[in-house]
């Protein structure tokens, strides 16, 4: 039978390993929304577009600091 330990600090490396790549994906979303949002402001896009828009970046920003805690 595997020492619990071992185990322990299995379960715990994946779960840094899961959130250090949650933290990078929202990094990129956020980048992906704000370069969407630009392109709506460029092309005139309604301004309830723009401000949902805008939400969702909020959204993903807030996402960020939860991961790194």
């Amino acid at each position: 039978m595997a020492d619990p330990r071992i185990k322990q600090i299995t379960i715990k490396t994946g779960v840094v390993k899961r959130l250090a790549k949650e933290k990078t994906v929202y990094k990129k979303e956020v980048t992906n929304e704000q370069n969407r949002l630009e392109k709506f402001k460029a092309q005139g896009a309604d301004s309830h577009v723009i401000s949902k828009q805008e939400e969702v970046i909020q959204e993903c920003l807030m996402m960020v600091p939860d991961c790194q805690r």
